[in-house]
């Protein structure tokens, strides 16, 4: 996707999302290119979670347009569908299956073809470090180990756009930045474009090139990281900005 530096993989204009009387998502617009990795920032309830779903045909779209990988998301959903992977914010790998088993069921979803699967799975456990404990059941793993298996399992059709909902939600501080090196490294080799929600500001600083900071369902802001502090001031920190421009704090128990 690096050879394609002017495609957006995501492209949304008034994008709305309302759930009986309250409108979730409001009039959201923004691009995304290929090969960037974006984050929606902002507290839970702040409508990140409701946008990754309409973006990835989970939920309907009220009003507005969305395009994804150059499809429709109303109008093409399966097209969508088989051009992107999904990590939700709750795991979702059977610790009752091996890691293995985990990614043959995946492979079979995609309706990957056995030569194929193998060669794919043996690739992301690899490149995941999950070789070694292929074997063994997911209720053995480590919370972080969990988590880099669903992104494995996300990665076996090589999408060109992953989208992750809270990826590093109740991990240690070891393992969440495990998941930012592998999210990192597969930017950075495989050209990957990658959605993020979170309202951990170091998260975002880490592995974000591009933020939108969400307030009651809407973009207050929009930009790089680094240009975000500077037009709060010299010494601004990303949970400044978000103060700057919501009046909350984004730190655990002011928001």
């Amino acid at each position: 996707m690096h050879s394609l530096p002017d495609f957006h993989v995501i492209k949304v204009k008034e994008l709305c999302h309302r759930y009986a009387s309250r409108l979730a998502v409001d009039h959201l617009s923004f691009q995304i290119k290929a090969g960037t990795i974006f984050g929606l920032i902002g507290p839970n309830g702040a409508g990140k979670s409701t946008t990754i779903k309409m973006l990835t045909t989970l939920l309907p779209i009220t009003s507005g347009l969305a395009q994804v990988n150059g499809f429709d998301v109303s109008l093409q959903p399966q097209k969508v569908r088989q051009t992107i992977g999904y990590v939700p914010q709750q795991l979702s790998a059977n610790g009752e299956l091996t890691g293995y088993e985990n990614l043959l069921l995946s492979a079979k979803l995609y309706g990957l073809l056995k030569p194929e699967r193998t060669e794919r799975i043996e690739e992301v456990l690899h490149f995941m470090q999950l070789y070694a404990f292929k074997d063994q059941l997911v209720s053995s793993y480590s919370g972080g180990m969990a988590r880099t298996l669903e992104i494995g399992q996300a990665l076996l059709h090589r999408p060109p756009l992953l989208f992750l909902d809270e990826p590093t939600v109740g991990l240690d501080p070891f393992a969440r930045k495990t998941i930012w090196r592998y999210l990192k490294k597969l930017n950075e080799q495989k050209g990957m474009a990658i959605l993020i929600t979170t309202h951990d500001m170091e998260e975002a600083e880490t592995l974000c090139d591009q933020l939108a900071l969400f307030h009651n369902g809407q973009i207050v802001a929009m930009d790089s990281p680094s240009n975000l502090k500077a037009k709060a001031g010299s010494k601004a920190t990303l949970d400044d900005v978000f103060i700057l421009h919501t009046g909350n704090s984004l730190k655990e128990g002011q928001f």
